[in-house]
């Protein structure tokens, strides 16, 4: 059992570190000296160190503590140790350790993308792992819990746009922030990649009275369905709701073919974070 248990810290460990340098790297070592206005916390972080010279891993610390403090019975007391063990780790490496790799000077939109490479696959290795660096991290899940209703992705993308012009407006660079926002949505593009897979589509559900018709149609690309007997709620009528799930393309594919089939056919499409993989067939 201590053999699991210390083989687990290590690995958290490792993965600590191979994240905050990929992190550290795209931060500092492309985006800072590009001049870049990023999204979050390491945004603001960014500004203090171009305005101030203030360290950019002392500096995240710092903005993390209030927000550490008021978020944590909301987070729970696990994740918010995982938490804070990672900050510290990632910190310290954007401080002393990335520092001592070359700082790239080349054309600012290689920086750009290479800042979105480099600290998306970082943050993905660190969800991925079960924890976080804090910041825009801890608000957006105590927010979750406490009004799961509310679009958090809107809450997200409206504060790293508001972070990335401030820094725009700070620094009178209009280029500048086009790149921070393409950054960030590279960053978020790579992590959703990287953690729920390439594959990753979509799920259809099809209200049709020819499901037979519709699952046969279905399978010529190679996909499998669940039928659903199901009543209209007032027309009392007999239905079977078709469900699918598939890539982007196969779904494009069959959405042409849906009103071919049933042209009264009604579908209702969802973007699936589950890895949708050749294997699956339906039930």
């Amino acid at each position: 059992m201590k053999t699991k248990k210390w083989a687990r810290l290590g690995y958290d460990l490792l993965v600590d570190v191979a994240g905050g340098i990929l992190v550290g790297i795209g931060i500092y070592n492309f985006a800072a000296n590009a001049g870049f206005p990023l999204a979050g916390v390491s945004g603001i972080s960014l500004i203090f160190y171009r305005l101030f010279g203030i360290p950019i891993g002392l500096m995240t610390m710092c903005l993390n503590i209030p927000i550490a403090i008021v978020c944590y019975k909301m987070l729970g007391r696990t994740f918010f140790l995982r938490s804070v063990k990672t900050l510290i780790i990632t910190s310290l490496i954007m401080d002393h350790i990335v520092p001592l790799f070359p700082v790239y000077t080349g054309e600012r939109i290689l920086a750009a993308v290479c800042t979105g490479v480099f600290s998306g696959v970082g943050y993905a290795l660190i969800f991925m792992n079960g924890t976080s660096t804090g910041g825009m991290d801890f608000v957006t899940l105590s927010v979750r819990k406490k009004k799961p209703h509310l679009s958090l992705g809107r809450i997200v993308f409206l504060f790293d746009v508001a972070v990335v012009c401030l820094g725009g407006f700070i620094f009178q660079d209009i280029d500048g922030t086009i790149y921070g926002i393409m950054i960030a949505y590279l960053l978020t593009f790579i992590i959703d990649k990287m953690m729920y897979g390439i594959n990753a589509g979509k799920m259809t559900l099809i209200v049709t009275e020819k499901g037979g018709q519709m699952a046969e149609m279905i399978g010529q690309y190679g996909r499998g369905a669940t039928l659903i007997k199901a009543e209209g709620s007032y027309s009392k009528q007999a239905k079977e709701v078709v469900m699918c799930a598939c890539n982007n393309k196969q779904m494009f594919e069959i959405k042409t073919k849906v009103k071919q089939v049933d042209p009264s056919a009604f579908t209702i499409i969802m973007e699936s974070n589950e890895v949708v993989g050749e294997g699956f067939r339906g039930a």
